[in-house]
């Protein structure tokens, strides 16, 4: 669901290799070659998904990879702040409500849906659990 396709364009004038992302426009990234542009990825994600938080916008759910596109997995922590995020914008909670919900201190909430920041999954499952949403873990070959 938010396993997101990227994909490559090199300049054949300039080193190295730039990352985008169909799904989510505002993300632009580099790397020295495929491999590090790909190292690169998921924190290149992650800063622009606080970019929809800044902006108050739900993330999009990932589409299908297209040919010539490299799918990135995320960290199951982060698609859970996805989760708790989405489920706020439809609800149209703010950071401040949450906290009142959960009877946690601003910064507490602040960094549930912050993606710059390590969150335990355990302070996740209690958030979501608030919303009256459960999270489930699925385990797949890699």
């Amino acid at each position: 669901m938010y396993d997101y396709a990227i994909r490559f364009e090199q300049d054949d004038s300039a080193p190295g290799v730039a990352v985008f992302c169909r799904d989510l426009p505002e993300l632009n990234s580099y790397g020295d070659d495929k491999v590090h542009a790909i190292g690169e990825a998921v924190d290149a994600i992650e800063s622009t998904l606080s970019l929809y938080v800044d902006q108050r916008r739900e993330i999009p759910a990932a589409s299908q990879a297209q040919p010539g596109e490299r799918v990135i997995h995320l960290p199951a922590v982060t698609v859970a702040k996805i989760a708790l995020w989405n489920e706020m914008v439809r609800r149209d909670m703010r950071k401040a409500d949450l906290c009142r919900l959960l009877g946690i201190a601003q910064t507490q909430g602040d960094r549930l849906v912050d993606f710059l920041h390590n969150t335990k999954m355990e302070a996740m499952e209690n958030a979501l659990s608030a919303l009256g949403l459960r999270l489930s873990v699925n385990i797949e070959a890699a």
